[in-house]
């Protein structure tokens, strides 16, 4: 069975993401994406996004991503993961769901659920 397209383009983005591909992450946005984060720290467009991504990238160190699974719909996707840093000589994890809307081939809407952080 193939993969819903939604499904295919979070996985890309993901991807992207984890390589700090910035070109490839903005292609699959769409320009008024809406992105609500666990903290409030919430952006309305795909500029301002890809700049907090971007300044987010730049503070962490040895960063993964470990995704345990992607499944959605035509227009709706969920990805479950887990993301690890090095904070402070201190690897700490983090383990999410991020919700995603898709329109017209493009992520519209992105929102972030995660647990608190604990030692890796």
């Amino acid at each position: 069975m193939t993969e819903p397209a939604s499904v295919q383009l979070v996985h890309r983005y993901l991807e992207a993401l984890v390589h700090q591909d910035w070109n490839e992450v903005r292609d699959t946005l769409a320009p008024d994406v809406v992105r609500l984060g666990p903290y409030n720290d919430d952006y309305t467009d795909r500029d301002a996004y890809i700049k907090f991504l971007e300044q987010t990238f730049a503070w962490m160190q040895d960063y993964s991503m470990d995704i345990a699974r992607v499944w959605g719909t035509a227009d709706r996707a969920c990805a479950e993961l887990a993301e690890t840093v090095t904070i402070d000589g201190t690897r700490l994890r983090t383990d999410e769901a991020i919700v995603f809307e898709v329109h017209d081939g493009q992520i519209a809407r992105v929102q972030v659920f995660l647990r608190q952080s604990r030692p890796a």
